[in-house]
């Protein structure tokens, strides 16, 4: 039997970095990813660029070797002093050089398929991966499966969903109404991005939601509108007369967001459809009819950019994500359950594993009832990524344990990263006692 110190369970945006980490600090690491890649919303996602959390951010080494990688690779720049604009295809290689660099052993295409505890401690897991065989010479897949037990001394559930802690029957914290819509981004190509960006900063003067750049000799920028009426939104009578014609459905237009990408020169990256009729992430048939509604959506909105944004004439859909964008599902309860009175008051704890500004962000299926309160920076402790059920499984990334609206603030990427490397480092220090 295959034996580890720590097995991380997801390689997206948590779990690489803790695997990572804990490779980098000597353990013996392995991941399983059910994907043919790394990534999770870095890559099969979309979700580009990391939001800025703020300056006084902590457990950022896995962060900062990774966008070190990607500019050498010419898939990240700095934008407006964010330098976490980069390129999604890109960061496949990337994340693939650094987990061989620090020696993690990676499974991709790979299910859990039971779990072997002693009392409360998780001691090996079950894993099925479909294998190819060779016969007279020829590789053919024979959708086999192969069962393969694997001891570890630590496990971190970074699946998003907390499919291990499900597994393993774990309390859980979430509410029938803890819901927040999803999202399923997009890319389109082709685009003139000079023409564009002339046209937007002349149509929008508010640079708090408009901003363009030339960076490394590229024009980058960003917009966004939303169908909130708290703010004035320049594009708003743009998106009124595209639902008048026909053109968008009048949900089309509740968030939109956009974004150039690092090392794509005519792409733009769309942060939308945000799909409002259907928000149980966990529920199966709700989510394939959230996919087909958004891919629908996605239609209606590459359309009405080529009608409506000079620069879009020739563009055309180049990349539809891979997984939806789900901002919560199931939250663990851990030893510490973190609360949104934490976040405000700036808690400061014995053990913290990230420090961030990130405001309370949480999204709703309905007009002018999002939130998106600025906060002042605040902490997270290391038992809020402890379950409270078993001494050896962590977790990392949205299914920490956390009410839903502090969920809200800890769920994007920056923090995820933090919260991954912050539990490899304090496992790192629990195994050289």
């Amino acid at each position: 039997m295959k034996k580890y110190d720590l097995i991380v369970v997801g390689g997206g945006t948590a779990g690489c970095a803790a695997a990572y980490i804990a490779g980098k600090l000597g353990l013996k690491v392995l991941i399983v990813e059910k994907s043919i890649h790394l990534g999770g919303t870095i890559t099969s996602g979309l979700v580009v660029p990391v939001m800025k959390s703020g300056e006084n951010q902590i457990n950022t080494e896995f962060y900062n070797d990774f966008i070190a990688e990607l500019k050498e690779m010419g898939g990240q720049i700095t934008y407006q002093g964010n330098s976490g604009w980069f390129n999604p295809e890109l960061a496949k290689i990337a994340l693939d050089s650094l987990m061989e660099r620090a020696n993690v052993e990676v499974i991709f295409c790979a299910h859990i398929n039971d779990i072997i505890c002693d009392g409360n401690i998780v001691k090996s897991i079950v894993i099925s991966k479909e294998i190819l065989s060779v016969y007279n010479e020829k590789i053919e897949n024979v959708n086999c499966r192969l069962s393969v037990p694997i001891e570890t001394r630590y496990i971190i559930d970074a699946t998003g969903n907390c499919e291990i802690g499900k597994f393993l029957g774990c309390k859980f914290l979430e509410e029938k109404n803890d819901n927040q819509p999803v999202s399923l981004r997009f890319m389109m190509s082709g685009v003139d991005i000079k023409k564009f960006s002339n046209w937007l900063l002349e149509y929008d003067n508010d640079r708090n939601v408009t901003t363009v750049e030339c960076v490394n000799g590229a024009i980058h920028l960003s917009t966004a509108y939303t169908w909130d009426k708290g703010k004035h939104w320049a594009l708003a009578p743009i998106f009124d007369d595209a639902v008048n014609k026909g053109i968008l459905e009048d949900h089309d237009r509740n968030y939109f967001q956009i974004f150039t990408v690092a090392g794509m020169p005519s792409t733009i990256a769309f942060n939308c459809p945000r799909i409002v009729d259907y928000t149980k992430a966990l529920d199966v048939e709700s989510m394939s009819k959230a996919l087909q509604q958004a891919r629908k959506a996605i239609f209606r909105l590459a359309k009405f950019c080529k009608i409506y944004f000079p620069g879009f004439e020739d563009s055309f859909i180049s990349n539809i994500a891979d997984m939806l964008g789900i901002r919560v599902s199931r939250r663990i309860k851990g030893k510490y359950v973190y609360k949104i009175d934490d976040i405000k008051n700036s808690k400061k704890f014995e053990h913290p594993v990230l420090i961030s500004n990130y405001p309370v962000d949480v999204h709703s299926d309905k007009k002018d009832c999002s939130t998106l309160e600025i906060v002042k920076d605040y902490s997270l402790p290391i038992e809020s990524l402890m379950s409270a059920d078993y001494d050896n499984l962590f977790v990392a990334g949205r299914c920490l344990s956390t009410d839903f609206m502090a969920q809200g603030a800890l769920r994007v990427q920056a923090s995820c990263f933090s919260m991954g490397e912050g539990i490899a480092k304090y496992i790192a220090n629990l195994l050289s006692v």
